[in-house]
């Protein structure tokens, strides 16, 4: 049983194709630099609380700092949910449609997910770029826009990551394919792929 269970998780996506290798590197910088800030909350928070509970003070410009971090964590880490099409979602329609109806009117949503985010990311580079001709100061000197990048950047790719949703399930509702997850890793569980459970006789 755990030989066959290594078997699955191994396979390539449902059509034969594996994630490539530029895309899995990506992949590993996102999760390692999502794991750097969520690590400089839990070590900054703690020491901010220790240092103003027992020493009556703290680091002027951890709080504001951290609040950078926040926003930052939670925009990439919808990127990251964003690689494998895994946001949350309420899907009540689609388990009554037909396997080609349901490809299309991901389609569709992914169409609109694109569309939203880009123009997200847009105006959030209009107004990253208004703050830099302001010249506004966050903490310690750093300037506001730097904080705000991640706006402008994160609806960019997630924009990018669902246009080529859209075209992989617009492609196989065309062609009659079965729709791969669309960013299918070794051994992820996306629509319409079974998982081991499933090909157990």
């Amino acid at each position: 049983r755990p030989d066959r269970e290594r078997a699955v998780s191994a396979a390539p996506a449902p059509s034969g194709r594996t994630r490539p290798r530029w895309l899995a590197a990506i992949h590993r910088a996102e999760d390692v630099w999502l794991a750097l800030l969520l690590g400089t909350i839990v070590v900054l928070a703690p020491l901010q609380i220790v240092l103003r509970n027992l020493f009556d003070s703290g680091l002027v410009w951890v709080d504001p700092f951290l609040r950078v971090v926040v926003l930052w964590v939670a925009l990439f880490g919808a990127l990251a949910a964003s690689r494998e099409d895994k946001q949350i979602a309420i899907d009540i329609a689609s388990r009554f449609l037909a396997p080609r109806v349901r490809t299309a009117v991901g389609a569709l949503t992914s169409g609109f997910t694109v569309a939203v985010c880009a123009v997200l990311a847009h105006h959030s580079a209009r107004f990253v770029l208004a703050e830099r001709d302001y010249g506004t100061v966050a903490f310690a000197g750093v300037p506001t826009w730097t904080c705000e990048l991640a706006l402008p950047i994160a609806f960019a790719l997630i924009a990018l990551r669902h246009a080529r949703f859209a075209l992989l399930r617009a492609r196989a509702v065309v062609l009659g394919e079965p729709a791969d997850p669309p960013a299918a890793s070794p051994g992820s569980k996306g629509p319409g792929t079974p998982s081991s459970a499933d090909s157990e006789p």
